[in-house]
Formats: C-alpha cells, sequence, structure tokens
C-alpha cells in the first residue's frame, strides 16, 4: 500500500472557484485504487503558510509519494511540471494580500529541484484516455511554483524517500461560460479522472534516475 497525499489550492484573483479543489474534492469521494492510500488537503492561497499547510499534511499522513495540483488559467492541458525553481514573482497578489517581486522561494536554496514523479508515465495514461495532457517545463512564480518548490526542498533535506511533484489543470467549463476571450477549459469529470491516473502511475511509479523522464 503506498500512501499518497494530493494537495489543491482554494479559489483565488477573484475566481469563485478553483477546478484543482473541485477535482480533488471529488477524487477524495471516488473509490479507491488498488494499492493507494489517499490522503487530499486544501492549501491557502498564500506564500507564507501553503508551505506550512503541506508540511503538514504530509506529516500527518506519512506519505510517501505527493502530487501537488494547481490551476493554470490558459493552458488547454493537463500538465505535469518538470522543475520547481527558486523565484516568487507575482503578477498579482496572494490571498493575504502579498506581493512577491523577484524573492527566493527559500533563502539560500538552489535554483531548482526536478520533479521526482514518472512525468512521461504520466502524460502517456492520459493521452491513452483521451485527456489532453503534455509536459511543462516550470510551474511558474506563483504560489503553485513555491509550493512545488518548498515541496521539492522538503524531500531533498528531510524526506528523501519521498517522491513528490505538480500538475497543472486548466478552468472547468463552468468558469469560461459568458466570457468573451473564451479561454481553453475541461470538464470536471476529466480533470478528476487525470488526478486519479496521475495518483495510481504515481504510486507504482519509481523516481526518474538522471532526470531521464524529465526531458
Amino acid at each position: 500500500m503506498t500512501r499518497v497525499l494530493v494537495t489543491a489550492f482554494e479559489p483565488f484573483g477573484g475566481e469563485t472557484m478553483n477546478p484543482s479543489q473541485l477535482a480533488v474534492q471529488l477524487l477524495a469521494d471516488l473509490p479507491p485504487t488498488v494499492g493507494v492510500e489517499l490522503t487530499t488537503a486544501i492549501l491557502p492561497v498564500e506564500f507564507a503558510r501553503a508551505g506550512d499547510v503541506m508540511r503538514k499534511s504530509i506529516e500527518a499522513c506519512g506519505a510517501e509519494v505527493v502530487v501537488c495540483v494547481g490551476e493554470a488559467g490558459g493552458r488547454s492541458s493537463i500538465t505535469v511540471e518538470r522543475f520547481a525553481v527558486n523565484l516568487d514573482d507575482a503578477a498579482l497578489p496572494d490571498n493575504a494580500g502579498y506581493l512577491p517581486i523577484e524573492q527566493p522561494a527559500i533563502a539560500a536554496g538552489p535554483v531548482a529541484y526536478a520533479s521526482s514523479l514518472p512525468l512521461g508515465d504520466v502524460v502517456q495514461a492520459l493521452l491513452a484516455a483521451g485527456i489532453p495532457a503534455a509536459k511543462s517545463s516550470t510551474a511558474g512564480t506563483y504560489v503553485c511554483n513555491h509550493v512545488f518548490y518548498e515541496l521539492m526542498h522538503l524531500i531533498a533535506t528531510e524526506l528523501p524517500g519521498v517522491r513528490g511533484g505538480f500538475v497543472h489543470v486548466p478552468y472547468v467549463h463552468e468558469q469560461v461560460l459568458g466570457r468573451s476571450d473564451a479561454p481553453p477549459s475541461l470538464s470536471l469529470a476529466s480533470i478528476t479522472e487525470a488526478l486519479r491516473l496521475t495518483v495510481e502511475v504515481s504510486a507504482r511509479g519509481e523516481r526518474p534516475g538522471n532526470m531521464a523522464d524529465v526531458p
């Protein structure tokens, strides 16, 4: 049995919903995946608090695999992130009103960390299920990337046996109804299934060797 933690974020930036939160809440209600003990957590969209909430959730469930999930409005696919970068550079304040500009996520930390999830296997599984999916180089420089970086730093310095990474999901259809710019979106059912498959593949996958799964 592999203990897996999946985190999501609350709404931010004036939105009334966050597809990561909606999908992770549905994921928690699905029948258990064979061989997986699933725990979920919702993180605040706050640079100062999100990492602490994630750490406490990891400690509480003894997670062996951590999949963090966030919203990437404007993307058309489920995107698994290759790298977390040591940079907080926000275009809008977080939900606590904090607006970091060109600040390190962790002082004196390395420039970047690579995901330790089997990215290629995840993308292949999603595409085989008819869900648009791709790899992405970075998770940006907002709270999503900050949490991803804190996760990988925690793994590198304190939890070397844990595997972790980040997945971005597009808007859900309900978020874009009536919008003149008509950004891409997916159904909540598709996003939830994508996360279920990501958990299943990540739970049985091995840590990529020499970043062979990253390119």
